[in-house]
């Protein structure tokens, strides 16, 4: 990848979590986890990385740590919104590079956010790259809670979908509608990917996405991405060889999280 790519990185950041409330600010290593992922940001080589939060505590912890930060709206639905509003606060040209960290990866490859940022930059004709890995266990092929993606022959995303896609009719067919039968599988074809939820966007589409209307398909699967598809956008995605480390979304993720931490990971 291009060692040269100059990108911005934004961590969204809010409070409000069903799953694990005040997320942000929980405690890893002796640090918020917030401040571990501009930590881990800040390693990538971006130019300029800050948090937008809509929370005044996680505007004071930013500061605190040296972090920049910018308190945003509380009423945005996603994190893509916020990074709109972002991106107008600054001004940036129409083909800044902004890279989307999500605020519950503080383990997070410096160098993959890197990678995705310089996989936007090599292709000017996408307004969004991402990322995603091949699927090995038979059973995350059919989780709805593993996002899929499917590519065309320039690597550009055609779907996303929380169902098995492709569907692969010699390998599966005969087992359908047996879905323990489909788990239990050998193998996985080498074409079923998983998708990685690392973006980066050009600060033009971003000033343009928070006016597209909401798509039929985004509401279905509950994927903001397909909203960029729905709309004539194009995304660039970049194959990795392994799947990222897993993110904090429960009490049971953090204290794995926690754990490396104490153990001096």
């Amino acid at each position: 990848m291009n060692a040269s790519v100059n990108f911005v990185a934004v961590i969204p950041a809010r409070l409000a979590s069903t799953r694990l409330p005040n997320k942000p600010l929980a405690d890893i290593g002796g640090k918020p986890m917030v401040v571990r992922v501009a930590e881990r940001a800040r390693l990538s080589g971006a130019q300029h990385v800050l948090i937008a939060t809509d929370s005044p505590r996680v505007v004071d912890i930013a500061n605190e740590h040296g972090i920049d930060v910018l308190l945003t709206r509380a009423d945005h639905p996603n994190g893509t919104d916020r990074l709109a509003e972002v991106a107008t606060h600054f001004g940036w040209s129409d083909d800044t590079i902004v890279v989307n960290v999500q605020g519950d990866e503080p383990l997070i490859d410096p160098q993959l956010v890197r990678d995705v940022a310089a996989h936007l930059a090599a292709h000017p004709s996408c307004a969004i790259a991402t990322a995603a890995h091949p699927i090995h266990d038979p059973a995350d092929v059919f989780s709805p809670n593993v996002v899929k993606v499917v590519l065309d022959a320039k690597s550009v995303a055609l779907y996303f979908s929380r169902a098995p896609i492709p569907w692969s009719r010699d390998a599966w067919q005969s087992r359908w509608p047996d879905v323990g039968a489909l788990a239990a599988l050998p193998a996985v074809p080498p074409n079923v990917l998983r998708h990685i939820g690392l973006y980066a966007y050009r600060a033009k589409f971003l000033r343009v996405y928070p006016t597209l209307a909401q798509a039929p398909i985004e509401e279905a699967e509950a994927l903001e991405q397909l909203r960029a598809l729905w709309h004539g956008e194009r995304i660039a995605v970049l194959v990795t060889s392994d799947a990222p480390p897993p993110g904090v979304d429960t009490p049971a993720d953090l204290a794995r999280v926690q754990a490396l931490f104490g153990s001096g990971n």
